[in-house]
């Protein structure tokens, strides 16, 4: 799992009502409960800066082998949410266990559409 604490995720001064720094220690705490099932970084950008708190759950090995992507999550702000993201995670996360339905609401594309990647041509 990558947590970004960029410009704006993580920002009091953007989104005052979120306990930052409590999230964080949340979800450092379920790191070290995992026995290394689970890994936590944190990213200084990762881009939806409109969406922040940005998330993005990586698959475990066994989801990668079952075709799991990596799911990137926006608005990830409070207690309720950051619970489910890690009982999902725990359960198994991308490729072995659907994520639950109220996180479908927090489901963002990847990257910055402020910073586009290379133009592809069309075929046709």
């Amino acid at each position: 799992m990558v947590i970004c604490r960029g410009c704006c995720c993580g920002n009091p001064a953007k989104d005052p009502g979120t306990d930052h720094t409590g999230q964080l220690l949340r979800l450092r705490e379920a790191e070290a409960d995992s026995a290394g099932r689970l890994r936590v970084r944190v990213s200084d950008c990762l881009g939806p800066c409109g969406k922040a708190n940005v998330l993005v759950v990586t698959p475990s090995s066994e989801g990668r082998r079952r075709g799991g992507r990596p799911v990137w999550l926006g608005w990830v702000n409070g207690a309720e949410v950051t619970e489910e993201v890690l009982e999902w995670v725990a359960a198994g996360g991308p490729g072995v266990v659907e994520p639950p339905v109220t996180l479908d609401l927090h489901e963002v594309p990847p990257g910055d559409p402020a910073r586009p990647g290379p133009r592809r041509g069309r075929r046709g």
